[in-house]
């Protein structure tokens, strides 16, 4: 495995080469469903949630809009993208933590703007490379049209941490490309990172897939589902985890943040520094 590639990334963003990342599932936003609260007390919500992640001694943190389900796909309205924006704000004036964006579904030139407006450092993408089928439908891959944006909008140093094989999706489409040729393909495509993940949110990713991904790419892999207290020593060589649900009451994703759920993902993950 390349060495120096993975450390410059991870540092430049937090400072050290390996970070635990505590997920925000910002509230329903104007126009969806689940809406039911307003702007102002999603963003409220949000800033707690990232003063508490700040508070327990996490490296960083990114918000996604969650509770947007059902979620449309690629295209979200800009009432979507302006809430995102007005949300990061808030929560990047309230907290020193470097911050990530993601706008569901697959909504990735989206996820750079609203970045790119509120000082992110770094966006996590869906459907990146290889076409698969995703809970919103048939998605194409979105790399080349990506990264051109990005440099459209001069947000060059905002990062791309690719989801491969993602969760919520069939991949039989590509069922002869294995999850080590997807992580080799997202390095060519120019990703800065890879996400692994399981099937579904909450799920526990393979270690041997972490494992195999690490070890035949040079940039960071990263944990994107599932981690726990109680597994967090199974991703050795994991540059980063993301974590959500297991922050939650109960361990679910749209329940309240738990201050001591906090506190032993924090010293579980120190553990393993060791």
């Amino acid at each position: 495995m390349t060495t120096k590639q993975v450390p410059s990334t991870m540092a430049r963003i937090f400072g050290k080469p390996r970070g635990l990342i505590g997920m925000i599932h910002v509230g329903a936003l104007p126009g969806t469903p689940a809406q039911r609260r307003s702007l102002e007390a999603v963003t409220a919500q949000a800033v707690a949630e990232a003063r508490l992640l700040t508070d327990a001694g996490f490296d960083g943190m990114m918000i996604e809009n969650m509770h947007d389900r059902p979620y449309l796909k690629r295209v979200v309205g800009p009432e979507i993208v302006a809430a995102m924006a007005c949300i990061g704000q808030e929560v990047k004036a309230a907290t020193p933590l470097p911050l990530g964006v993601q706008v569901l579904a697959g909504a990735n030139q989206a996820a750079l703007a609203v970045a790119l407006a509120v000082g992110a450092s770094f966006v996590r993408v869906e459907g990146a490379l290889f076409a698969h089928v995703a809970d919103e439908g048939w998605m194409d891959a979105d790399a080349g049209e990506l990264l051109r944006y990005r440099r459209q909008i001069g947000a060059d140093r905002i990062a791309v941490f690719a989801d491969i094989k993602k969760k919520h999706s069939a991949h039989a489409v590509t069922a002869d490309v294995d999850l080590v040729a997807t992580a080799r393909a997202a390095e060519f495509f120019l990703a800065d990172g890879v996400i692994v993940t399981a099937g579904e949110t909450g799920q526990a990713a393979a270690p041997k897939d972490v494992e195999a991904a690490a070890r035949a790419i040079g940039l960071p892999t990263l944990v994107g589902s599932g981690v726990t207290a109680d597994n967090v020593g199974d991703y050795p060589r994991a540059a980063g985890l993301i974590v959500g649900s297991c922050l939650k009451e109960g361990g679910r994703w749209n329940a309240p943040m738990d201050i001591r759920r906090l506190d032993a993902m924090k010293t579980a993950f120190d553990a393993t520094a060791r």
